[in-house]
């Protein structure tokens, strides 16, 4: 299976680097956290956002990928990228640490994890879900990002926890 990424700055992107996987909107204490590690590691860092609301058509023998929309009525895919771009020099000016936005398209997971291979990651970061129904809805069917990456390839994940936690006997379906 190959990596699927809609940018075409491969070139720049550091190899054993830490990869935190984004979304829009996001505490930035996932990547105030992931560019902590890089630091620690002496290695680059990779701002990871994969569009969901895209999948791949085909891949042309020359490596070039070629992806359409799942629902055309979706946000841009550029403007969320922007959108992460900005968040992330804001979260990563004061850190000294070098970093680079790539952005993946297809199942988080899997785009994550062939990213991580392909450039052997030293360290995969990434948030918590968001608490709520609708959060909790989606995490039954598709499952946790987190999870999935950690049953599904071999490096150390941390997971950031975002916003407050929820108390012990608080019920995480109930919408709050």
């Amino acid at each position: 299976m190959t990596e699927h990424h809609v940018d075409d700055d491969t070139a720049r992107l550091p190899r054993t680097p830490v990869i935190a996987g984004v979304i829009p909107g996001q505490s930035p204490r996932v990547l105030t956290e992931a560019a902590r590690y890089a630091k620690l590691l002496g290695v680059g860092l990779i701002v990871a956002h994969v569009d969901v609301t895209r999948f791949v058509t085909y891949e042309d023998p020359d490596g070039y990928v070629h992806t359409a929309p799942i629902d055309l009525g979706a946000v841009s895919s550029a403007a969320q990228f922007e959108e992460i771009r900005d968040a992330a020099r804001a979260a990563l000016a004061a850190s000294g640490v070098e970093w680079v936005a790539h952005q993946l398209v297809g199942d988080p997971a899997l785009a994550i994890k062939h990213l991580a291979d392909r450039l052997d990651a030293r360290l995969l970061v990434v948030g918590t879900r968001r608490r709520g129904l609708g959060e909790s809805i989606r995490e039954f069917f598709t499952g946790s990002v987190a999870a999935r990456l950690a049953h599904r390839q071999k490096r150390p994940i941390l997971v950031v926890p975002l916003g407050e936690s929820a108390s012990d006997d608080e019920e995480l379906w109930v919408d709050s």
